[in-house]
């Protein structure tokens, strides 16, 4: 099901009354896995979790990411309202996400040795260290801006098979574009890692706070270091094909709540709800 937005369905009615006011008629998604849920909390919960994990807040919009991996159907978060615990339950339906097989030429990025697993998942865990962070809350009026203008290669959610064995869906989004072309914040944040990994190259995380993380991999060179407080728009780093890639190209990521999701599902849910926050207070 779709719904209408409390602050938006608040601006329809003002142009219904014939009143000056613009604003731009925004549907959420529906929830499927690895999607975004999106909820109008009441104004006084508190403690929101999915999961038994923090959620991302903007004022009294709650934006949950759902792991790909979801079975469809009920689901819930938890909050605090008055001082007792309370359910708000929604419908997960189900999504088919395509394929693609990939070609790799070094079968050590399919196969790896067995002296490189121990980095590997010595990697694997500093990453889901940092997706499970939740930091303060960091300034997101701005909403988010895609971090390079190329083409499309790879979108999130195919089911990937390199060298035709099965592997993990794709968890971002993949844009080619010429090697050394900069790669862009996406939004304001702090760095929180600024390394070379085995199978994501050189790679820059951002955490934006609450839960809200950015990833991005395979570049050629890192131009911002783990501590760095960025902007968004400020170049971060240069494109490559550093790790596992077949030609140079950005991917990016987005993880919520410890999960990825879609990237653009998601930057079009914060931009339609940051643009409706600043049309209700006469921002420009």
């Amino acid at each position: 099901m779709f719904r209408l937005p409390t602050k938006l369905a608040a601006l329809y009615l003002l142009a219904a009354l014939g009143l000056n006011a613009a604003f731009t008629l925004t549907v959420y998604a529906a929830a499927v896995p690895g999607g975004v849920y999106v909820w109008q909390a009441p104004a006084d919960a508190e403690d929101v979790t999915f999961d038994g994990d923090p959620v991302l807040r903007l004022g009294d919009t709650v934006f949950v990411g759902l792991p790909i991996s979801m079975q469809p159907g009920a689901a819930q978060l938890e909050y605090r309202l008055h001082n007792h615990t309370q359910t708000h339950g929604f419908e997960v339906v189900a999504k088919t996400y395509t394929e693609q097989h990939l070609t790799i030429t070094n079968q050590d990025m399919v196969d790896p040795p067995p002296e490189t697993l121990k980095r590997i998942r010595s990697e694997l865990a500093r990453q889901r260290s940092l997706y499970n962070s939740f930091t303060p809350t960091v300034d997101l009026s701005s909403g988010f801006s895609l971090p390079l203008e190329g083409t499309t290669t790879s979108l999130f959610g195919h089911r990937r098979f390199f060298n035709g064995q099965p592997r993990s869906p794709h968890s971002g989004l993949d844009i080619a574009a010429d090697a050394g072309t900069p790669i862009l914040a996406a939004g304001d944040g702090t760095v929180t890692l600024s390394d070379d990994l085995y199978f994501n190259g050189k790679t820059l995380f951002i955490d934006h706070g609450q839960g809200l993380v950015t990833m991005y991999c395979h570049m050629s060179e890192l131009l911002v270091a783990e501590g760095d407080v960025v902007e968004q728009g400020q170049e971060i780093g240069l494109v490559g094909s550093t790790g596992r890639s077949t030609g140079p190209h950005l991917h990016w990521s987005v993880s919520l709540n410890g999960n990825r999701v879609d990237p653009t599902t998601f930057m079009q849910l914060l931009n339609a709800e940051t643009s409706s926050s600043r049309d209700l207070s006469g921002g420009e």
